[in-house]
């Protein structure tokens, strides 16, 4: 509904018109009458009213007064002049104003709904064409982010966008860039991110960046274009501050490659610059700001092989010797690092020596390790592909310490069993119990002392006199020779006598007499 205000010093005529007109049914609403000018005035600040039918002869302030004063708060109020054949000349200086009707007095109420539908007809229009074009410009707000996302997007990987299109595009999104000298920025966001994640590095890179910049996302990167305005620290500057800021509300990190400066004709390379910089965040690490520089070769030298060698690793985790194995593990990894292969090399060089670990351990365990690799080949740098084998092969190390433990200890105790169960057998010998076991002799001797504390042969001797030791405490009335001889020594009775004292600090004899 439009607002209407009705003005006329005579109040027939006020009257009559207010009463006769179907105010609703032309789509208007009668806010208000006012018998002159400045009553009329103080309504329309108060109540902004769409149309205003007016007389033009009234006292105070008349019609055209009235006109004047409106037109120039409220241009948009539309209105109807009444007036009469005497009153031309206030008719030819209301033209000045833009009436948009004027009816000749009296006025038929046919004559004024006329004049209204049609006031109301035009503003309706007006409205609507208003509202268009406010929508289309909320709609070209809207979409200008993205437009220019594209351009971007389209400037670095189509080879048919250059110079002319920067220009167009330029001049349609008021890019203030006052030379064609730009750089190229690329962020990849560390860990577990949603898409919200690179809307807000955008953001906060307008934000520290107080000159024209283009930026989109591709992929999981963000990319960023600059005109090179500052000097290189004030840039390294600003993208650290990017980093700590987003650090800061997301305790996320970012890893950021920096392109040389360069010619806007040559931002398609700068662009492959990047990814490639980029790419050496494998080597570089997390959370670092990689240029040119950082991935250049130093000198001539010829790329060599890696040498490495997995057979002396293999045998230090299966021996269970985890100190050896971390620096020969250690020394692998500062070997890569210090070569800088094709990463695609390094990863191949890294999964077959992975392979080589992950085989020493149980089949459900080994799938497990299988399970975890692919996620590490697509993301991971140097130093968590370094972390994650050394954590398995640590794994797998200490696993086969403690299974060889076991398995010593296991040896140890049936090695004494056979002393124990056999020790009268004069030619009972550690080379001996080696054969019947399939073990070798000197290994078992070491392990035997390694786990016991003390040599075999001094165990044997240790058994066989306590078992001598036995039988003179039981009271078995038997020969010290024969004594000798149950207890594994044989017919030589002077050494069985010797070895007892030297046990015991008697000889047999006494030792049965005090025992006695």
């Amino acid at each position: 509904m439009y607002k209407v205000l009705l003005v006329d010093d005579e109040f027939i005529i006020l009257d009559g018109i207010a009463s006769v007109v179907d105010w609703e049914a032309i789509g208007t609403q009668l806010i208000g009458t006012a018998q002159n000018g400045v009553e009329a005035f103080e309504i329309v600040k108060r109540e902004l009213p769409d149309i205003i039918i007016s007389d033009i002869r009234m006292p105070g302030m008349d019609g055209l007064q009235l006109l004047a004063a409106v037109r120039e708060l409220y241009p948009d109020i539309s209105f109807i002049m009444l007036t009469g054949f005497s009153e031309f000349d206030y008719a030819k200086t209301a033209m000045q104003y833009r009436v948009n009707h004027y009816l000749l007095k009296p006025c038929s109420e046919e004559t004024i709904v006329e004049a209204l539908t049609e006031v109301v007809r035009r503003k309706r229009e007006n409205d609507d064409n208003d509202h268009f074009v406010q929508s289309i410009k909320y709609g070209l707000e809207r979409a200008l982010p993205h437009a220019k996302e594209q351009f971007l997007k389209e400037l670095v990987t189509n080879k048919t966008y250059g110079v002319k299109e920067w220009q167009y595009f330029g001049q349609l999104f008021d890019l203030q860039f006052h030379s064609q000298r730009v750089r190229l920025l690329l962020v990849e966001i560390e860990g577990e991110h949603e898409y919200e994640h690179l809307f807000a590095v955008k953001n906060i890179a307008k934000d520290l960046f107080h000159h024209s910049i283009l930026s989109s996302t591709l992929g999981n990167h963000v990319l960023l274009l600059m005109e090179e305005k500052l000097s290189e620290e004030e840039l390294f500057e600003r993208i650290d501050a990017i980093r700590s800021t987003f650090m800061k509300y997301y305790r996320l990190d970012l890893t950021a490659a920096l392109s040389e400066p360069g010619e806007l004709s040559h931002v398609r390379r700068l662009y492959t610059q990047t990814i490639d910089c980029l790419n050496h965040r494998f080597y570089l690490g997390e959370g670092s700001l990689i240029t040119e520089r950082d991935i250049s070769v130093q000198g001539d030298a010829v790329k060599r092989e890696f040498q490495f060698e997995p057979e002396r690793l293999v045998m230090l985790i299966k021996a269970g010797h985890w100190a050896d194995a971390e620096i020969e593990l250690h020394h692998m990894f500062q070997e890569m690092a210090r070569l800088r292969f094709d990463i695609e090399d390094t990863k191949s060089y890294i999964i077959q020596i992975f392979m080589e670990i992950i085989r020493l351990c149980a089949p459900v365990q080994m799938k497990d390790h299988l399970d975890k690799l692919p996620s590490f080949i697509a993301n991971s740098t140097l130093q968590s592909f370094q972390q994650f084998v050394m954590m398995i092969a640590q794994e797998i190390t200490l696993d086969r310490y403690d299974r060889n433990r076991r398995k010593q200890s296991q040896m140890v105790q049936a090695v004494k069993h056979i002393v124990q169960t056999r020790y009268s057998d004069e030619m009972l010998t550690l080379q001996k119990i080696a054969d019947e076991i399939y073990m070798n002799p000197d290994y078992i001797g070491k392990m035997f002392k390694k786990e016991t504390g003390e040599k075999f042969t001094n165990y044997v001797m240790n058994v066989r006199i306590q078992k001598a030791l036995e039988q003179i405490e039981r009271g078995d009335y038997i020969t010290i020779a024969t004594l000798a001889e149950v207890v594994g020594f044989g017919d030589n009775c002077p050494y069985f006598s010797k070895v007892f004292k030297k046990f015991t600090g008697f000889s047999p004899s006494e030792y049965r007499k005090s025992s006695s």
